[in-house]
């Protein structure tokens, strides 16, 4: 069951556990991606794994709190060095949304899993809250911008391309046009559960183009992460999918270079994606990175 969470005064968030066990496990998704990003299938065979699995809307997303007041960024501005103009929020907020939900649930410590952007955050959490995590793993991310080298242009154009016109038809159809052209191609999404997922995330409210690029401004203000991470002592996994077209596999070896005690999984099979074939081996790996903080 989904439930708000007010983290602040003047933001909740939209949350889902799935129980299974003792271990906390937080999962943390991407730009402009609502929790349920995370497949359910798979959290619940996380939650037979013995976590108890968190997901969450970030804020500005989903039936998270929508953040109009702070307007919309000029993205272009946070480019220039010269005139550079601060976001309205950053990727050391969104860490912290992450630490006032912990402290709302009475956790302690967490496993944190992060996705892109939520790998951003993740690794940002471990960096400067290291007292609250228990491991770390960063999937389908990057340290910085820069690292991972450039996305292929046809991935930013299917993400950066509007609906058609305004009808849940429309943002339906743009759903499914994104998600096809990051994915796997070796294991192509269902069309009938990709279908159902689009018609899911609209009907819930996908947030607006000025949340998505507040977001996007948070990504573009964060700092170089590579020094802060090799001072992360916890065990670390670093997983990246070889046919990522998003955030290209450089980015997961720059995060699993920087981490002292990192396992890097690179998955020949896998996009931008966290395809169903390969959920056995990516639950392996966190019971794996799990079993090593117990120890």
């Amino acid at each position: 069951m989904v439930e708000p969470i007010a983290i602040r005064a003047d933001i909740d968030l939209a949350v889902e556990q799935f129980d299974g066990g003792n271990e906390p496990l937080v999962l943390i998704m991407g730009l402009g991606a609502q929790m349920l990003m995370w497949p359910d299938a798979w959290c619940a065979q996380l939650a037979d794994a013995g976590f108890r699995v968190i997901r969450f809307d970030n804020r500005d997303i989903g039936l998270s709190s929508q953040l109009p007041h702070l307007g919309r960024p000029r993205l272009r501005n946070l480019l220039r060095f010269w005139e550079r103009t601060p976001p309205p929020y950053t990727l050391e907020d969104l860490a912290m949304d992450t630490v006032l939900l912990l402290d709302a649930l009475e956790i302690d410590r967490a496993h944190v899993v992060g996705a892109s952007m939520g790998g951003m955050i993740a690794q940002v959490m471990a960096i400067h809250h290291g007292e609250r995590i228990k491991t770390l793993t960063s999937i389908m991310s990057t340290p910085n911008l820069w690292a991972s080298g450039p996305p292929k242009p046809q991935a930013v154009r299917a993400l950066l391309t509007p609906p058609r016109d305004r009808t849940p038809e429309a943002a339906v159809e743009q759903f499914v046009n994104a998600y096809r052209a990051i994915e796997s191609p070796v294991h192509p999404a269902d069309p009938r559960w990709l279908q159902a997922l689009a018609q899911r995330c609209v009907e819930r409210g996908s947030g607006d183009d000025d949340g998505v690029a507040r977001q996007s401004a948070a990504i573009m203000a964060g700092a170089d992460r590579r020094p802060g991470l090799r001072e992360v002592p916890h065990p670390a996994c670093v997983i990246h999918g070889a046919l990522d077209p998003l955030i290209r596999p450089g980015g997961g070896r720059q995060t699993a270079e920087a981490l002292p005690s990192a396992e890097l999984l690179v998955l020949d099979e896998m996009g931008h994606d966290l395809p169903e074939p390969l959920w056995g081996e990516l639950t392996n790996a966190l019971v794996r990175t799990a079993s090593r903080a117990a120890r």
